[in-house]
């Protein structure tokens, strides 16, 4: 791939000293909304989403998959498959593989996003109050908007009918609240877009909230009942894992015990059982002193690099294939158009999740009276709200807990979720692309080392 001359992405003289933003009587790149960071963080996030988006691949091949056999002639063999009950009898685990790709596989992907997010918090863009205010309020505005236009839509498509029907779909309030950053990044990938380091540590730290969100809202909202003996129980596996890695003992049969019995546990107590990966993950220990010399490579970050191969490509693309292969074919895909519940998702998805986030961005930025960092704009961060539009995994998942796995009304919302991620990555496409060629310029500017140190000179001047 080409990029535009030097001269057009570097104004400066390589031989001069470059003048400090502050120097010149500017706000500092770190002081405005959505900028560059250090170069640690962007050769974290940079090595981070490199992975995820080879884990968005296989899960986009794996949602494909899914959807051809469930409507080819033999979509009884894969609802044969799906519905395999295996797991030992005396231990009560006799669950279907969809159900072990739910709420077994897509522990270790919470266990994942639970590291990410203890990183975040101690060591990352989180751990800055002044910082954090800005992911977390576009997050939160992002999680609230959707929820209430599904709930608006729902009630106003389900007027004059059944009181106890609509007090059903409402169940499903929380299912276009979720970004799903694998599918984001494969979207990104697909379009060929180059989106500046700020650009895509602020998605990453938007997905690390947004999970964070998801879970808690899966543990309190869509838990039946709680057997507290087995969820006090589940606190010494617990307790053994934290010691293990405080020790740095980190064999991986060694870690397994704990790992394994904390989620039996947490299934048996009620709570659904990915809420274990995501205490596993935030007890690991994450050393700040560590974590900020680039030569050093933390126990939080060795162990992320262990579990995110089988997380994302293994984990989140076997769950996708159990749970999108919904029938279209056979008047499938006329019923979900005529559910309240998928027209709901469709609309929180699309419109929910764009306008919340740029009003939670614009917010803070109206509030604080900050401006947005010189190399972006308004168009950017609507083009990027609109890609967490792109929901999928959580999303699929919430609709099984509030639906029933399998039910008409899940393949129905299954169908909206696709069906809106699909929209929401179209229209983030027309946006984004509005703004490849500056940010061609941008990516250059980011990689200039006239030093060669090792490190670019923009990040040396702004550090």
């Amino acid at each position: 791939m080409t990029h535009p001359p030097r001269r057009d992405a570097v104004a400066t003289d390589p031989h001069s000293t470059p003048t400090s933003p502050t120097a010149r009587g500017e706000a500092s790149n770190h002081d405005r909304l959505l900028g560059r960071g250090s170069w640690r963080e962007a050769r974290y996030v940079a090595d981070l989403l490199r992975a995820e988006t080879v884990g968005g691949a296989l899960l986009l091949a794996a949602a494909v998959a899914a959807l051809v056999w469930a409507n080819s002639p033999w979509r009884d063999a894969y609802a044969g498959l799906r519905d395999s009950v295996v797991g030992p009898h005396a231990l009560h685990l006799e669950l279907s593989l969809g159900t072990w790709a739910a709420d077994g596989l897509l522990a270790v992907f919470f266990l994942v996003a639970g590291i990410e997010l203890k990183r975040e918090f101690v060591a990352g863009d989180l751990s800055d109050r002044r910082k954090a205010a800005l992911p977390i309020a576009a997050a939160a505005c992002g999680v609230a908007l959707p929820a209430i236009l599904f709930a608006v839509t729902a009630i106003l498509l389900s007027r004059g009918g059944d009181a106890n029907d609509l007090g059903g779909i409402l169940r499903g309030w929380a299912i276009p609240t979720a970004t799903d950053i694998a599918f984001a990044l494969a979207v990104l990938a697909v379009i060929g877009t180059h989106l500046p380091s700020a650009l895509r540590s602020f998605l990453l730290t938007l997905a690390v909230v947004d999970d964070l969100i998801a879970i808690t809202i899966i543990a309190v909202f869509y838990t039946e009942a709680v057997n507290l003996l087995w969820l006090l129980a589940a606190a010494v596996p617990l307790v053994a894992w934290r010691l293990l890695l405080r020790h740095k003992l980190t064999n991986p049969f060694l870690l397994a015990v704990p790992a394994l019995l904390a989620w039996g546990f947490v299934h048996a107590s009620g709570v659904h059982a990915t809420v274990a990966g995501v205490l596993l993950g935030l007890l690991v220990p994450v050393n700040r002193d560590v974590e900020d010399d680039p030569d050093l490579q933390s126990l939080a970050e060795r162990l992320e690099h262990r579990l995110r191969p089988f997380s994302a490509g293994f984990a989140v693309p076997v769950f996708a294939f159990f749970a999108a292969g919904v029938t279209v074919v056979g008047g499938g895909l006329g019923a979900a158009l005529r559910d309240p519940a998928a027209i709901g998702v469709v609309v929180g998805l699309v419109v929910g999740k764009a306008v919340g986030i740029l009003g939670g961005t614009w917010a803070v930025a109206r509030f604080t009276r900050a401006e947005l960092d010189e190399d972006l704009s308004w168009t950017d961060v609507f083009g990027l709200s609109l890609l967490a539009g792109v929901g999928f995994t959580v999303s699929l998942l919430v609709g099984e807990l509030a639906y029933g796995n399998g039910s008409e009304r899940d393949e129905h919302v299954k169908m909206a979720v696709l069906g809106g991620s699909l929209i929401a990555a179209l229209l983030a496409t027309v946006v984004l692309r509005l703004r490849n060629r500056h940010y061609r310029l941008v990516e250059v500017r980011e990689t200039v080392d006239h030093d060669r140190d090792g490190v670019p000179d923009v990040y040396e001047r702004e550090g």
